[in-house]
């Protein structure tokens, strides 16, 4: 959600120490290190990790966030999971399959579902979260701190 600003911070991050960079990412480090939103509002970090999604060379991104002992996520947090995959790499199958590992990664942690939201008109995402098991629970509008927009929430059941 942030684009180019997140990108610039995390090229700073790796040129300043590329294996605390990396241990952010599996979520062994940087707990203690506040989230900025768009808004530039500041918040707590919840534990998660993420993948780089790969072919041989960077496609995009996955990531997991949560609070163990309960799905429930804080108003702050738009979902679990947030994927991207950059523009000359999509229409090919790597956020579906992305989510697809990425969900068999988490099953054992024991949360009962996970949430996603996406624009109401990123159809490919829709498609995405549906091909994975995601069911529409409806619309909402994003809070302030995300500009009030417009959004879907999905919900992928895990347990069986």
């Amino acid at each position: 959600m942030r684009g180019a600003a997140a990108a610039s911070e995390e090229l700073a991050a790796i040129a300043c120490d590329a294996a605390g960079f990396l241990d952010r990412l599996n979520g062994r480090a940087g707990l203690d290190q506040p989230v900025t939103l768009p808004d530039g509002s500041k918040v707590e970090r919840l534990p998660g990790f993420r993948r780089w999604i790969w072919d041989g060379e960077f496609c995009g991104s996955i990531g997991f966030r949560w609070r163990p002992g309960t799905p429930e996520l804080p108003p702050h947090v738009l979902g679990h999971i947030g994927y991207a995959v950059v523009p000359w790499k999509r229409q090919r199958g790597y956020a579906t399959r992305a989510l697809a590992l990425l969900i068999e990664e988490i099953r054992p942690l024991g949360l009962p579902w996970v949430d996603l939201t996406t624009d109401p008109d990123n159809v490919a995402s829709c498609k995405v979260i549906e091909a994975n098991g995601g069911s529409r629970l409806g619309g909402f509008r994003r809070g302030p701190q995300y500009g009030g927009t417009e959004s879907l929430l999905f919900r992928i059941a895990l347990s069986a």
